[in-house]
């Protein structure tokens, strides 16, 4: 048996963590981030219904896989039109931003459809579309607002 297997979990947190670490972190917060803004709009509201705890905690991690996947793909698209010159280029960046951000809620919702099925639903006006979008700025608003509090802690 070696020293560190006496360690805690909590003893590891005084070391600086590595940069795997420090993914693996901010993940796991985003999910629970999205787990609790998830299941206050199932508890508090009408329009988001779920079976049960685990489905919300799949959907929590497969919302913030696809958001993140969503932040990647706007990126790539922003910086090919960054590195062209001209005011047709930087409006293109600017509406195909726009384009990834907004019509990604769609393929969200028809992959949580899709992986969830009648499990997870979004109601409401234009078959959800509007309720997930409010949910996942919910969600994105609380993640900032962690990120601040964070930053001001150090």
């Amino acid at each position: 048996m070696t020293t560190t297997d006496n360690v805690s979990l909590w003893d590891t947190l005084d070391r600086a963590p590595s940069p795997r670490q420090r993914a693996m972190g901010r993940y796991l917060t985003a999910t629970l981030v999205n787990l609790v803004v998830l299941n206050l709009f199932v508890e508090y509201g009408d329009h988001v219904v779920v079976a049960s705890f685990t489905v919300t905690l799949f959907a929590a991690a497969l919302l913030q896989a696809l958001l993140k996947l969503t932040i990647a793909v706007e990126h790539r698209v922003a910086a090919y039109f960054n590195a062209k010159q001209g005011g047709f280029a930087k409006f293109m960046r600017f509406f195909t931003a726009w384009l990834v951000l907004f019509g990604s809620k769609f393929v969200i919702l028809e992959a949580l459809a899709f992986a969830l099925g009648d499990r997870l639903v979004f109601g409401g006006r234009f078959h959800g579309i509007i309720t997930l979008i409010v949910v996942v700025v919910a969600m994105l608003a609380v993640e900032a607002a962690l990120v601040k509090i964070y930053r001001r802690l150090g």
